[in-house]
């Protein structure tokens, strides 16, 4: 853990600095049959997000809400995705977790009271995996949903964080996720400063954590910035093809 962050010039094992992100690629519509989608690095981390519908619900009546969509998710990463090809099963823990995360994310943020008696689905895998995943995943998801033209209260951005030599550590790459140092990951909407998720997966001192939830916030509000700047690139190239075309 000593390693990871050097004591007296401050860098992390990669180069970045305790509050920089990795750097951040996307691209929505990749896939023409999928009513949204979206790809996305973070650093080495690469996942590909598809959205379907709202259409009308698969399980029937029965699974159906009369007052809102039914937001169905589902998470998966490539056998191909980390160093170790694992054949990992849709039902192992880790997966069905995640999955649910996903679906307490989102359902948070899209305005399902539009949709009554429908569904949307999300799906996301992980096709190169180098810690954040889960960040990834939710980053990416946002991107296909607004490719989608699904309405949502606000972007939804994620972000991990770690805390390392009493330092907090933002989009925290795999080496610094098995560390064993502590760490979690927040979700917001970054307009409302409003966290959807907290999730953590190691034991922390109380008295570190506004720091570091301080911390995850404006990594959450940085990746804001660069989504959004892509999603108004995207949209002013969209309108001036279309201007032409007039």
């Amino acid at each position: 853990m000593a390693t990871l962050l050097d004591p007296i010039i401050g860098f992390r094992i990669d180069g970045r600095r305790p509050n920089e992100l990795r750097k951040i690629q996307c691209e929505v519509g990749v896939f023409a049959q999928a009513g949204g989608s979206a790809i996305l690095s973070q650093g080495n981390t690469k996942v590909v997000a598809t959205v379907y519908g709202p259409h009308e619900n698969r399980g029937g009546r029965s699974k159906s809400l009369h007052d809102k969509a039914v937001i169905n998710c589902q998470y998966s990463v490539a056998t191909f995705s980390g160093t170790e090809r694992k054949n990992r099963p849709h039902g192992d823990w880790k997966t069905v977790e995640i999955t649910a995360h996903l679906k307490q994310t989102f359902e948070a943020v899209i305005q399902t009271e539009k949709y009554p008696k429908s569904q949307i689905d999300i799906y996301v895998e992980v096709l190169q995996s180098d810690g954040s995943n889960f960040c990834a995943c939710v980053n990416a998801a946002t991107l296909a949903i607004i490719d989608a033209g699904i309405p949502i209260k606000d972007y939804v951005c994620a972000c991990s964080v770690a805390l390392i030599r009493d330092t907090p550590l933002i989009d925290i790459n795999h080496l610094e996720e098995s560390s064993g140092a502590p760490h979690f990951t927040l979700a917001l909407l970054p307009n409302y400063d409003q966290i959807v998720l907290l999730e953590h997966a190691s034991r922390m001192h109380v008295d570190y954590l506004d720091k570091m939830i301080e911390s995850a916030m404006i990594g959450c509000k940085d990746i804001y910035a660069v989504l959004n700047k892509y999603v108004k690139s995207r949209v002013g190239t969209i309108s001036k093809n279309f201007s032409n075309l007039i």
